[in-house]
């Protein structure tokens, strides 16, 4: 993980994007099957639904500050 300072007091932490867009906001699941379409995201496990790009972008909101969290941890 690297983190660096960006210019207005805001850190940037990369994250790992693979399956991102596949991934549930609500539950988690994984599955390519989540992505009907392109712009759409349905989950099979659980129903939720939005716009494909709003939940991935929830999911990598989450996952930035748990990066960070583990890389204080360690």
């Amino acid at each position: 993980m690297r983190a660096r300072a960006a210019s207005v007091g805001r850190v940037v932490v990369e994250v790992d994007a693979r399956h991102i867009s596949q991934c549930c906001a609500a539950c988690g699941h994984v599955a390519r099957e989540n992505r009907p379409t392109r712009a759409a995201f349905v989950c099979v496990r659980c129903g939720h639904a939005a716009d494909a790009d709003e939940n991935a972008a929830v999911n990598i909101l989450r996952a930035g500050p748990a990066r960070r969290a583990d890389a204080r941890a360690a």
